[in-house]
């Protein structure tokens, strides 16, 4: 391996979800003040709005956000069509 291809503060850093909680141990350059405690050890911390513990596509759990009603709209135009 080439010398000096890492960066100097490469490190183990714990990813916290803030939507679930969830958090897990990983290695980054992330810069952080805070740190958290982690299977028994204390890790600097970043945390996350979305991981794959929480986002729509890998729980699949989806929410249909709509503000217009265009989506009610469809569906009963789409039911007169049908009948």
């Amino acid at each position: 391996m080439k010398k000096e291809l890492h960066p100097e503060n490469y490190r183990p850093v714990v990813f916290k979800d803030m939507s679930n909680g969830d958090m897990f141990l990983s290695r980054s350059t992330c810069k952080t003040t805070e740190t958290v405690e982690f299977e028994g050890e204390t890790y600097p911390v970043v945390k996350l709005e979305i991981s794959n513990t929480s986002h729509p596509f890998y729980t699949g759990k989806s929410k249909l956000v709509d503000t217009a009603g265009r989506v009610d709209k469809f569906m009963s135009r789409y039911a007169k069509t049908r009948k």
